[in-house]
Order: C-alpha cells, then sequence, then structure tokens
C-alpha cells in the first residue's frame, strides 16, 4: 500500500504541474523557442532558460557535450545532465557553471556514459518549471528556480544503486562531500574570458535522503569512499537504494562570493517544496509579463509575443547578490573584489542599445535604474563602461554603445543613481580604449577625432561599421549633456562629432563605403561584401545606421524620392552576397539568403530598424506593409522561431515593440517611430500606475494600414509618439484598412526627429 501511495502521490504531482488552462500570460510562452540551432543556421540560438526574469543563475537540460556553447538543441537525443548555465549566447559561452544528473544502475561519471535518451514528447517546459525523463535511467527529473537557487526532484525506480552525479567541469574545480549533512560543497572556475584569476562559482547541494553511497571522481578516475578532491576537472557521486516512485530533492544554489554567501542564497528555498517554488516562479513570471496585455483570437500569435516578452525580460542578468541584512552586494567580475551594490552582466550592447534597454525604459524602469548603478561600479572597478559583458569586459563587436544605454535612460527620466560619474565614463571612453580588451572603449579614437572617421587602411578591421557607431555614439553623449546642463563649449565637439557619418557617404552607389587614411574611399568597392568596412553585414545593411539623423541621409542621397528608392532596392536585389572577408559563408549570410527578402538581413541586427524609415521619407504604408511580413514570417513559437541569433533579448524585443505598433529607431530621443499594430487590443501597464491602451478592433491579417489614428481622442497625422506623453497614460485609437493611406503622414510636419533639423532651428 506504501508503493502503491507513493506512486499516486507522484501521479497527483505531476498533475498538478502540468494540467493548468492556458489563462495567463507566461502559459503562452515556450521556452523552446530558438533552440532548433547549429552553427551554420540560427533559429535563435537560444536554450530553454528555466530562471526568473533577470536572474543571477539559469538552468537547462544539457544535450551537449561539457564546454559547448550549444548546450540545448532541440534536435539531440540525450541529456548529459541540467546545468546551472549563465550563457548569454552559444558564441560567448559559459562561466560558472557545473552540472546534476540522476543516473541508475552503476556508478558513472563521464559525460557520455551517464547520458540518457529522452524525448520531447516526455518533457515538459515552463520558464519556472522543468521536467524530463531519462528513459536509460527510468528517472523522472524536476527543477524550479528561484534567482539564486533552484530545487529538484528526482522519481527513481526499485534500485539497490540509484545515484546523483556532480559534475564541476574542467579548467580548475574542487568538490567535498558532506555525509552527515547529507551535502555536497564545490567551486567550478570554468569560464571563457572576462574574469578575474581568482574567479569562482561556489555552490552547495543538500538531499533530502542519506548517502548509502558516496565517492569522488578526478580527471575521470572514480574514488569510492573519498570525500573530497581538487584538481583540473572534479566531480562527485553520491547513492541510495531507493524504491519505485520514491522521490528525492535536492536544493541547490551557488555564489560568485563565498561559500557561506552560497549558503545564504539557498534560504531563497526556505522549506518550500517544488510545487511552491514553481507556483512562486509562475507568479513573478506572471507579474512581469503581465505588464503587458494583449487581446486577440490568434493564439499563436499571443504564444510568440509572449515567448518574445520572455525573452526580452531574461538578460541583462543580475549578478548581484543578497547578504543576511539583504543588502546587494557583488564579486567584482573586473577586480575581483567583493563589493556593495547592484551589478549586471551578460549583454553586448552592441545588439541591445537599439530597442531592449529602451524597451526596459518604457515598461521595466526600476530594473535598469539597478543596472545603471551596475555600470556605475562597472566603471568605478575597471575603468570602463561594458560593450559586451559576460562577466567582465569582452572582446566583441564594435562599438561604443554604452553611451546610448547610459544616455537613453536618463533622457527617458531615470533616476537615484550616480549619473554624473556615468557622465564622467561616456566622456573617458570616447577618447580612450581598454588596453586588454579593445572592443571595449573606442578603438581607433584618436584617428575618428583628427580625421572624422576610422580609416580602411590603418589595420583596424571594420572600420566603416565603427564610424557611423560613434557617430550616433557622439549624439547620444550630445544630448546627455544637454540634459545635464553641460557647457556649449564641452558639448560642441560632440555636435561636430554627430555629423562624421557624412565623411563615410560615397555619392556614387549613394552608399556607406570605408575611406582611407588619405581621404580617398576604399577600392575595390562591392557594396555586397559581408564584414570588410562593416560588421556582419554589407553596405547595404550598414548605411542606414544614422539613427539620429534620416534626414541627413535623406539629403545625402538625394532627397526623399532617392532615398525610398534605395530601401526599396534592399528587398529587390536578389539575396546575393560576397563571403571573402570571412573565408566561408557565416551563418548570418545564410540566413538572409533563404528568407526570401531580397537582401533585407532581420537576423542580424544592423538593418533592424530600417524599415521603420519610411516614416522620414513621406512613404510610411512601406513601413507598415513590410514590419507585418517580418512578423508574420520569420517569428513564430515553435523551436525554429526565430530568423537568426536572438541574442539577449534584441531580436525578441524588435517584436514586442512592433506588436505594440512603434519602435525606437533613435534612443535617446522623446520618440518612437510608427509601424502597424499587430494586434486588435493591448494594454501596457506602466510602473507608474498609468494605463496604455492600444486599439486596432479592424486589425487583421488583412488590414495591416494605418488609415487613422488618435491619442485620447485627438487626430494625430505624426509618424511618432512620445515616449513624455505615453508616461501620462493615453489611448491610442487606431484605425486599419486593407489598402495604405497614402495621404496620412507625408508631409515634413509628420516625420520624426532628425539631427539636422534640429541644427536647422
Amino acid at each position: 500500500m506504501k508503493k502503491l501511495a507513493l506512486i499516486a502521490t507522484c501521479l497527483l504531482s505531476t498533475w498538478a504541474m502540468t494540467v493548468n488552462a492556458v489563462t495567463e500570460p507566461v502559459d503562452y510562452v515556450n521556452p523552446l523557442v530558438g533552440s532548433q540551432s547549429k552553427h551554420s543556421l540560427s533559429t535563435g540560438n537560444t536554450y530553454p532558460a528555466i530562471a526568473l526574469p533577470w536572474g543571477m543563475n539559469f538552468w537547462t537540460a544539457q544535450t551537449g557535450t561539457m564546454g559547448d556553447g550549444w548546450a540545448y538543441t532541440y534536435d539531440a537525443d540525450k541529456i548529459r545532465g541540467f546545468k546551472q548555465t549563465h550563457q548569454p549566447s552559444p558564441w560567448i559561452n559559459d562561466y560558472g557553471q557545473f552540472s546534476i544528473m540522476p543516473v541508475t544502475g552503476k556508478t558513472v561519471f563521464d559525460q557520455d556514459e551517464r547520458a540518457s535518451w529522452f524525448s520531447h514528447k516526455a518533457e515538459v517546459v515552463k520558464p519556472y518549471y522543468y521536467k524530463v525523463y531519462l528513459a536509460d535511467h527510468d528517472v523522472v527529473t524536476e527543477l524550479a528556480p528561484t534567482s539564486r537557487a533552484a530545487l529538484f526532484r528526482f522519481t527513481f525506480p526499485e534500485n539497490k544503486e540509484s545515484y546523483v552525479v556532480v559534475d564541476a567541469f574542467d579548467n580548475g574545480s574542487y568538490i567535498k562531500v558532506i555525509p552527515e549533512e547529507n551535502k555536497i560543497i564545490g567551486y567550478t572556475t570554468k569560464n571563457n574570458g572576462g574574469v578575474p584569476e581568482n574567479f569562482k562559482n561556489y555552490f552547495v547541494v543538500v538531499f533530502d535522503k542519506p548517502f548509502t553511497y558516496k565517492a569522488t571522481a578526478t580527471n575521470g578516475k572514480i574514488k569510492t569512499g573519498k570525500l573530497e578532491s581538487k584538481d583540473n576537472h572534479v566531480g562527485s557521486i553520491i547513492g541510495f537504494s531507493t524504491r519505485r516512485g520514491e522521490q528525492v530533492h535536492a536544493r541547490v544554489a551557488s555564489s560568485f562570493i563565498s561559500f557561506e554567501q552560497a549558503e545564504q542564497n539557498l534560504k531563497e528555498l526556505g522549506s518550500r517544496s517544488l510545487e511552491e517554488v514553481a507556483a512562486d516562479g509562475r507568479r513573478e513570471w506572471n507579474d512581469i509579463l503581465g505588464r503587458i496585455e494583449v487581446e486577440d483570437t490568434n493564439k499563436d500569435k499571443l504564444r510568440t509575443f509572449y515567448s518574445c516578452l520572455y525573452r526580452s525580460v531574461l538578460f541583462p542578468r543580475s549578478f548581484y547578490e543578497l547578504d543576511a541584512q539583504g543588502n546587494a552586494v557583488h564579486y567584482s567580475p573586473y577586480n575581483g573584489e567583493v563589493l556593495p551594490g547592484y551589478m549586471f552582466t551578460d549583454t553586448g550592447f552592441w545588439d541591445t542599445f537599439r530597442c531592449l534597454f529602451p524597451f526596459l525604459n518604457l515598461m521595466y524602469p526600476s530594473m535598469n535604474e539597478k543596472m545603471q548603478e551596475g555600470l556605475v561600479n562597472a566603471y568605478k572597478e575597471s575603468g570602463f563602461l561594458p560593450e559586451w559583458a559576460s562577466p567582465g569586459h569582452r572582446g566583441c563587436m564594435v562599438g561604443n554603445n554604452s553611451a546610448s544605454i547610459v544616455a537613453d535612460a536618463y533622457l527617458k527620466g531615470l533616476r537615484g543613481y550616480d549619473v554624473e560619474t556615468l557622465w564622467e565614463a561616456v566622456n573617458k571612453d570616447a577618447n580612450s580604449v581598454h588596453p586588454q580588451v579593445p572592443s571595449t572603449g573606442r578603438l581607433g579614437y584618436e584617428y575618428y577625432n583628427k580625421l572624422g572617421y576610422v580609416p580602411y587602411n590603418v589595420g583596424i578591421n571594420e572600420s566603416a561599421a565603427r564610424t557611423l557607431e560613434y557617430a550616433f555614439d557622439d549624439w547620444s553623449i550630445y544630448k546627455l549633456g544637454q540634459a545635464l546642463g553641460k557647457s556649449k563649449k564641452e558639448l560642441a565637439i560632440f555636435a561636430k562629432r554627430a555629423l562624421n557619418y557624412k565623411n563615410l557617404f560615397d555619392p556614387e552607389h549613394k552608399l556607406m563605403r570605408g575611406k582611407n587614411e588619405d581621404g580617398n574611399f576604399q577600392s575595390p568597392f562591392n557594396p555586397l561584401k559581408w564584414g570588410d568596412a562593416f560588421t556582419e553585414g554589407n553596405s547595404w545593411h550598414y548605411t542606414w545606421s544614422v539613427f539620429h539623423d534620416p534626414q541627413g541621409l535623406i539629403d545625402l542621397m538625394g532627397g526623399k524620392a532617392a532615398f525610398n528608392e534605395m530601401m526599396d532596392s534592399v528587398f529587390i536585389l536578389p539575396p546575393v552576397f560576397d563571403e571573402s572577408y570571412y573565408g566561408s559563408v557565416i551563418h548570418e549570410i545564410r540566413e538572409m539568403q533563404i528568407m526570401n527578402m531580397g537582401n533585407y538581413a532581420h537576423g542580424n541586427q544592423p538593418i533592424q530598424h530600417m524599415i521603420y524609415l519610411y516614416n522620414y521619407s513621406g512613404e510610411p504604408w512601406k513601413a507598415q506593409y513590410w514590419i507585418r511580413e517580418v512578423m508574420d514570417r520569420m517569428y513564430n513559437a515553435n523551436p525554429d522561431g526565430y530568423c537568426g541569433d536572438e541574442d539577449n533579448g534584441q531580436t525578441s524585443a524588435w517584436y514586442v515593440f512592433s506588436a505594440m505598433g512603434f519602435y525606437p529607431v533613435c534612443p535617446g530621443t522623446d520618440e518612437y517611430v510608427l509601424g502597424t499594430p499587430y494586434f486588435k487590443q493591448m494594454k501596457l501597464n506602466l510602473e507608474n500606475g498609468n494605463t496604455i491602451t492600444i486599439n486596432a478592433p479592424e486589425n487583421s491579417d488583412g488590414n495591416r494600414y494605418i488609415d487613422a489614428l488618435t491619442v485620447n481622442g485627438n487626430r494625430r497625422t505624426q509618424n511618432y509618439l512620445n515616449h513624455s506623453e505615453l508616461l501620462k497614460g493615453a489611448v491610442i485609437d487606431i484605425k486599419m484598412a486593407k489598402q495604405p493611406n497614402t495621404q496620412r503622414g507625408v508631409n515634413a510636419s509628420d516625420f520624426p526627429y532628425s539631427f539636422s533639423n534640429e541644427l536647422k532651428k
């Protein structure tokens, strides 16, 4: 009877965790979106992150080998463990990772020997809960996370030899089994860069069942009875006999600070059951996701929307912990010290400055205020603002986009942090480069400041991309300085440099082009060549990177008609390319090629704002058409749901913003540029208590065009909405139509902000 009771209990808990009506936002989320990816073709390059919003630790089933950036891939057959991960992308890879794996039958440690077949049909994946059946071991594994801890439940078969493997990974690790406390402690030092020499992730695992078997593994060799090991690659194996259906729980936490802090972090679980931890996680996710309420009859679109929203609030992840007094404290990934205050990491600003951080400023400003404080600390601890952080400075991508991150936050009204230190930081970074990490600060700033561009022929790769982004960054600094009341003399240099994009415009091709130190354009020039003067794109993609001054770009091209013709050409061109700079077809190229949208490459960031530029040139209906095409064709809620790398929330935030019907083309302005709403109604519940309601009752697959728009009952012809106005609460009523209204939004007074127009005043 006891066995039957246990089985019944197990079945009941399983039913309780899996049978939920789709009634709340988190129920629409599919964490597997983007996981059907590989090196040669990305449909997101994501893994199912079982975590809380902006949590310090994520968890995922591990199908890849130890150290493989592709930690979980949908097409895999076997699971090697359940990994605590801090990985922002497969290209950056992981740090501070370790794994837990239940096994039966014989004592094994090797990752391939312990691996088990699994099926997605026996897998439940929620942001707050994960469950899978490990067929080779006849074990059901469940987990529910907090920010810094997690609760595991293993349902074992009848077996005299049931085990749990804790793998601390290679490159330096430590493990200790403490049988009298049913506890394992250890640390991992595994990383892929961006850490000080004293970096460790300390972990603690506490079981609710005494150990009958104890062993450690050192560099692959299992030593029964040995309780402690420190070497390149260590782990532990603990075991016990189990009855069929017996459930063993493991409470897990980690800390970048110390074992003592790991124990403190373990208290996040309290005495809660797995069901209670999962239920609390579910509530937290619904609170965050529920800030945006969507009404629509198409559940597939709702699934896609909320899956994108889920990805938009994962990164940057928290890198701070709470001490016994509840104070924020962090291990510095920059100087190796333990210091007070907030710290966040695992984001690349080259991606996320475009709309992920503007999204936080609109919907979750209090969280970004903490992130801005984290930037203050990063600058104080390293002398630079990060450009790609994981967990410290990483050599990846180009630009000085931290300037935009800082400026947009302050200009959108965020306060409560030391903005004067950030002002000092953006000025310092504009005129220096990190001595070890050249993608931090401004590589080539000496040339840029002297010539007005980074030359093509001085050994600095992707020079044109750097120049275009530096010009926007200078405009961002200029606008921040204005808001802070800095002197005109102090700001004049940034205003001047904000126009440096003009130095690379080639009037012959009407495109941006690399320029040599002597002032001549680089030759030969192939505008379809990826890389070279540009970053993960070609001239057709990067030419539009004049976020702050589309009118200036229109003027360079010869007016609106010529500009629109060039815009149209992006979609008319066949998906031809020159990959010679890379020596092979990189996945971003392939993703453009196969989408049947010409040379438009939505799978990568440089061109993602381009469609919205039709609003600056008197043809907003073209923006409406193409935005809807991208949303319908390039996003879904399936494992292949993205058209390229998801990139830490940026590609997801593009979808979320676009579904609202507007987009932050130029972070740092007060404006969102209009697109086309995707749903019949959407409510944005702002942190200040106000609500933005977007009504588009005639919206449908056939009705994608804006015929008329009112804000609080007042007719608007402008192709933008104001952030400051929206914060007060607004009702936006949009009449949708099957045919474009070619008379709306066509006058100069309807166009969004451009720096050139500001200079004319």
